[in-house]
């Protein structure tokens, strides 16, 4: 394993401090950027977890995991967040228990894969073990809870992930629960809570109190202002891009970018094609083609459109075959999506968060063994080491130490 080039993060706070606001300087031509990718602590900042029944349009296409420690290890990827994440589904009592269970399963998976690794992978639950971990030559996980539909509205089951590690929490995914509403209703109206509900801002006090670091991906337009106005403390949009570039509702606007700033955050973008790729007529028409196979209207806004009201036996085929058909985006369109953000709001603001092993990936990055390319891209545009080392992973750091500072327990 690499050493990590900052110290402490008391240290890397004050280097960054010293560093223009703007991209301006140029490294020089005769930089390495393998070299540089090898001395930067590399950390995705949120990927989810395969399960066996999970669907095979999330793992790669020969099968398997684009976050498995072969894929970490030939991408130099010291630290991750790995996600508690359930997806959408029913809020009855069997809904709930059910999306508990595929919540408690990711849990297992994510302990063991550290316990299956014990001289390779350690779990970290201070910014200060990402450190000691990536020190002593191992991957540094962190775990992460995405939705709270698996809760029901039991605010309490917040302190319980909490025990067992979980250290960054996202409210929402697709779907609104009883918590918030989300960016993508899907087939629900756009809003139930007009945002937060009670229960959703009886957890933003209760996370600040824990000193857990809040994620508003995925929440809506009035639920992620709703957040940074309650909030006591900085949040972190793990898997977000802008929507100034791609107009998508899971994007973030330049106000809300701004407020991410203003609140002392971090926006770690995804390499989602869905969200950094401008779709062709072309993409349109061979999506349309799928769509009709399936039943779907020809026409849609997002390329999934109505496939999650197709009977059982018919939707994960229609998915399959919407996924294998979707357009690819590029590393260079996502890496856009980081330049517009850090222009907009500073590089000490921006971050990595794949989203991998849920839909993500890429033309030259779609997996994290392709993380290398992430930051040769970052080099050819411009951006120092520093300014790399941070957005790898010191301003992530610096977010979540900011956090926990803030726990009142």
């Amino acid at each position: 394993m690499r050493p990590f080039i900052l110290n402490s993060l008391l240290g890397a706070t004050a280097a960054l401090a010293l560093l223009p606001a703007a991209v301006t300087a140029k490294e020089p031509a005769t930089v390495d950027a393998a070299e540089i990718h090898a001395r930067v602590l590399s950390l995705d900042g949120h990927a989810d977890v395969l399960l066996p029944l999970t669907p095979s349009r999330y793992a790669l296409p020969q099968g398997g995991s684009r976050v498995d420690l072969p894929h970490l290890t030939a991408g130099g990827v010291d630290a991750i967040v790995l996600s508690v994440a359930v997806g959408p589904g029913p809020r009855d009592a069997a809904g709930v228990a059910a999306a508990r269970r595929d919540a408690d399963a990711k849990l297992a998976k994510i302990r063991g894969f550290a316990s299956a690794n014990p001289t390779r992978v350690g779990l970290a639950l201070t910014p200060a073990d990402v450190t000691r971990l990536h020190g002593a030559g191992k991957v540094a996980v962190i775990v992460g809870f995405q939705n709270a539909r698996s809760l029901g509205k039991d605010v309490s089951q917040l302190d319980t992930f909490y025990r067992e590690g979980a250290r960054v929490f996202g409210l929402t995914h697709a779907g609104h629960n009883d918590f918030a509403d989300s960016s993508r209703p899907g087939d629900a109206p756009a809003s139930e809570h007009g945002g937060l509900s009670p229960l959703g801002r009886q957890a933003v006090a209760r996370l600040n109190d824990l000193g857990a670091l809040i994620d508003v991906s995925q929440l809506s337009d009035a639920a992620f202002a709703q957040t940074l106005q309650l909030t006591r403390a900085p949040v972190a949009a793990t898997h977000s891009n802008a929507r100034a570039l791609i107009d998508d509702a899971r994007n973030l606007s330049d106000a809300e970018l701004d407020a991410i700033k203003a609140n002392g955050g971090i926006v770690q973008v995804t390499p989602f094609s869905a969200y950094v790729h401008r779709i062709t007529d072309a993409d349109r028409a061979r999506l349309a083609t799928v769509r009709t196979r399936h039943g779907l209207p020809a026409s849609f806004v997002t390329y999934s459109d109505g496939a999650a009201a197709l009977p059982a036996d018919k939707r994960d085929a229609a998915l399959d075959d919407l996924s294998r058909n979707r357009p690819r985006g590029t590393l260079a369109e996502y890496i856009d999506h980081l330049d517009h953000i850090a222009r907009r709001i500073g590089w000490q603001h921006v971050g990595i968060g794949t989203d991998f092993d849920h839909g993500a990936g890429v033309t030259g990055f779609d997996s994290e063994a392709e993380a290398g390319n992430v930051t040769a891209e970052l080099v050819r545009r411009g951006y120092t080491e520093p300014q790399i080392a941070a957005i790898w992973s010191g301003n992530f750091l610096r977010v979540w130490a900011a956090a926990q500072a803030a726990a009142k327990r």
